[in-house]
């Protein structure tokens, strides 16, 4: 399988015609079909994550899909990475999330790292024979971010960083860790981003949190307790964390809402073949014109969903000045849709949904998150209505 992810890699190159983009997503779906489908129920029942998986779809080019080649990356646009990510998730949207946010973090450090850094992190990131995590939200900090209270304090040529950053995706198996962390003033403008890489003195993690969904990926505490790292590890500008922050989540939201999509039109791909074969009262469920209509309801929020990602997408890629807007109505709607098709194709099944062998409960579950991380769906709400607010 490696071989021919590693053929396939030839494909992932910038600006490909709509013969090779295609035949990206060919590839891709081909991994999620052989790599993740298979063994998603078991993963998610025992936790297992699955580093020799991700090895995989680093050789596939899935370590820095919008990441510059010249470290390794497959300098694809925002509008491929969410169509790469959709096909992920049909096949489990745990991983396929967790590829998410360690691009997430591959692309912050291409994006405002020196050369020094990019030459040092991106090779192996790209390649997911390391992983990256990104920390912003603490435990008295989640959607007010700008009140973060980890603290950065300079001695001579270093950073003495102390504090807890929560619900953090990968910690403990990633080899740096993105970390905002106060060094000037209160507020935004307060906020510098460090890379810190995991065999740093002092740095440890919680117990692994027991959640509802997202099984296959870990979520620890990261628990910084005077780690000091060289004044060369602030990534970008002294201040400018916040800001950084805030860009990568543009690109986070785009990619989490298009796992949702993945994982809805999964779960209603299982709903449409399930009513043809179970029979009630004398006849199929597809017969039952509530059915049909609820499927057809169902239909129409996804594609309504997958056309506002992709227009956010769109967006990110013509650095449209509405990016953060356009981002936040696609993130908002496609994980409230994501969620509620899953669980309309979970009540579709009746008491066979709510089995785990059936697979719908788990993507019930794992969607179900999707509204909350990336900036829950009430703070998207808030951006967009600030954003119309004021251009009123």
């Amino acid at each position: 399988m490696t071989q021919t992810l590693s053929a396939a890699h030839a494909h992932l190159s910038a600006h490909p015609t709509a013969e090779e983009r295609d035949a990206i997503l060919d590839a891709v779906r081909t991994f999620a079909a052989a790599e993740l489908a298979p063994h998603a129920l078991e993963r998610d029942e025992y936790k297992l994550f699955p580093r020799e998986t991700l090895r995989h779809a680093g050789d596939l080019g899935l370590g820095g899909i919008s990441v510059r080649e010249d470290v390794g990356g497959s300098g694809l646009s925002r509008s491929d990475a969410a169509a790469i990510f959709e096909e992920l998730a049909q096949g489990d949207p745990t991983v396929a999330a967790y590829i998410s946010i360690h691009n997430m973090v591959a692309w912050m450090i291409d994006t405002y790292g020196s050369d020094a850094q990019r030459d040092a992190w991106l090779p192996r990131l790209t390649a997911m024979t390391h992983l990256g995590s990104y920390c912003l939200t603490e435990p008295g900090a989640g959607s007010d971010a700008a009140a973060i209270t980890t603290t950065a304090i300079r001695e001579g040529d270093e950073f003495v960083i102390t504090g807890v950053k929560q619900f953090i995706s990968g910690a403990g198996e990633a080899a740096v860790y993105v970390v905002m962390a106060r060094t000037g003033e209160p507020g935004a403008r307060g906020i510098t981003a460090f890379l810190v890489p995991a065999d740093a003195a002092g740095l440890g993690f919680g117990a692994p949190e027991k959640k509802m969904g997202w099984r296959a990926q870990p979520t620890r505490q990261v628990i910084l307790d005077e780690v000091r790292v060289p004044a060369e590890a602030v990534l970008g500008d002294l201040g400018q964390g916040f800001k950084i922050a805030m860009t990568a989540l543009n690109g986070g939201r785009v990619n989490i809402a298009a796992c949702s999509l993945g994982g809805a039109q999964w779960a209603l791909d299982q709903a449409a073949r399930y009513v043809h074969e179970r029979f009630t009262f004398g006849e199929a469920l597809s017969e039952r014109q509530s059915v049909v209509f609820a499927l057809a309801d169902m239909a129409t929020e996804l594609a309504a969903a997958r056309a506002l990602v992709r227009d956010a997408a769109a967006a990110m890629d013509a650095k449209a000045p509405d990016v953060a807007t356009r981002c936040a109505m696609a993130k908002r709607y496609a994980t409230d849709a994501g969620f509620d098709i899953a669980n309309r194709a979970l009540q579709l099944h009746g008491g066979y949904g709510y089995l785990h062998d059936y697979g719908i409960e788990k993507v019930v579950r794992d969607l179900r998150v999707h509204q909350i991380l990336e900036g829950t769906n009430e703070i998207m709400r808030v951006i967009i209505g600030r954003d119309l607010l004021g251009a009123a």
